[in-house]
């Protein structure tokens, strides 16, 4: 039986058909057929998608909210409809409760600034955990900083999964925020953030989630899940880079003053006194990326038509492959064996430095991410500088892991 024999059905999805979505991956790269297997740090893009962003700048671009002339009508209207959609693909009650922000980054740092800092107070406590982005650690620290909190770790083991015991005993009284990767960008860990959100918010803690890996995965509800904050970002969704989403719950959101002052985010504005506007404006100081955000409207789109329970399905069949092809590697060595794992393996190589293997795989037309990832704690927990991780989307096939296995053992080779 051939390997591509004992690969399950994908779900109904045809990557090779799939492959031809995206324009990029019909170039090559070093003389060799591009294989991306980066999707983690940032995703190709669409025709969908592109020609969504190409239409938008070529028939309709105007500033939105801000003009009664036709094409600003038309951007405004393009601008909240991919509100409208975003917010009914994570299943949000409300468009209201969507916030267009730069990304995950930033969707997490307003949340720290706006909602926390004007809350938090000496011997209160943020709980995140030892798998976090660097994304979803720093702004945490710097707000402990800026008002006397406590930043608190929850453990995780060497397979990749949260230390339930531990976890539980590090919720308390002073637990004030818990800030939790719904699937960790360094392992792939999905980690139970329904259950866990539900033991914080008994305790009395708001819950903000970093889903810049979940999202473009998995079906994501925001309203089951237990959230009162969630982030993602659109370039790792097959949207433009520079576009994110943050959601709230509406009364969270009301009850915070802006991060950012200036045009659009107002309701008045005199030298005495400033009234702001409702969320999501109230959020949205100056213009916004326009086209950033059609374009992710048009990658909700892409999405739902391929439906994201058939994603889900066809990235785990994919990554169920990966990690057994990975394992019959002699001097390979994988990093993580979490429970549950979504779009992404790590792993080193005996002998060879992660980016010595990177460049190596390049060489043959395969594109890996190579580094600690942004996620430096990880790197600590497993006593290495980095490692070398393929991520998945929906355009990858079993004949991507089979040109990565095939590479990697050129490079043991090359390299003994």
């Amino acid at each position: 039986m051939s390997r591509k024999a004992e690969i399950p059905a994908q779900a109904g999805l045809d990557p090779a058909e799939l492959r031809r979505d995206f324009p990029i991956l019909e170039r090559q790269v070093h003389d060799r057929p591009l294989v991306y297997l980066d999707s983690a740090a940032s995703s190709q893009k669409p025709r969908p998608v592109l020609d969504a962003v190409q239409r938008y700048y070529t028939h309709h671009h105007s500033n939105v909210h801000r003009g009664v002339h036709e094409l600003s009508v038309e951007a405004t209207d393009l601008y909240e409809r991919s509100r409208e959609r975003v917010a009914a693909f994570i299943g949000a009650e409300s468009a209201r409760e969507c916030v267009f922000v730069r990304g995950t980054t930033e969707g997490l740092n307003l949340v720290a600034q706006a909602w926390a800092r004007p809350r938090l107070e000496p011997g209160d406590e943020v709980l995140v955990t030892e798998m976090e982005h660097h994304s979803n650690i720093v702004p945490w620290q710097q707000v402990c900083r800026q008002t006397g909190a406590e930043l608190r770790v929850a453990p995780m083991d060497d397979a990749g999964d949260l230390l339930a015991d531990e976890f539980e005993a590090l919720i308390g009284p002073r637990t004030r925020v818990l800030a939790i990767t719904q699937v960790s960008n360094a392992l792939g860990t999905v980690n139970p953030v329904a259950e866990l959100a539900q033991r914080a918010r008994a305790a009395g803690a708001v819950v903000v989630v970093d889903g810049a890996q979940a999202v473009p995965h998995r079906p994501v509800d925001v309203r089951t899940l237990g959230a009162d904050f969630y982030a993602f970002s659109g370039h790792k969704m097959y949207a433009p880079t520079g576009i994110g989403v943050l959601w709230g719950r509406l009364e969270l959101l009301e009850s915070m003053d802006p991060w950012e002052g200036g045009g659009s985010m107002i309701r008045s504005v005199t030298f005495e006194e400033t009234l702001f506007a409702p969320p999501p404006a109230r959020f949205e100081a100056g213009t916004p990326h326009i086209a950033g955000c059609v374009g992710l409207g048009a990658a909700v789109e892409y999405l739902e038509g391929l439906g994201m329970d058939a994603v889900r399905a066809h990235e785990e069949a994919l990554l169920e492959y990966c990690v057994k092809e990975l394992q019959a590697i002699p001097g390979l060595n994988l990093i993580g064996r979490p429970a549950q794992r979504a779009g992404a393996v790590s792993f080193t190589a005996d002998g060879v430095h992660p980016h010595d293997l990177g460049t190596f795989l390049d060489r043959e037309g395969v594109a890996v991410r190579v580094g600690h990832h942004c996620a430096q704690p990880v790197m600590k927990h497993y006593d290495i500088p980095a490692t070398a991780r393929a991520s998945f989307g929906v355009h990858n096939g079993p004949d991507d892991v089979d040109a990565l296995c095939r590479s990697i053992r050129g490079a043991l080779e090359f390299f003994a």
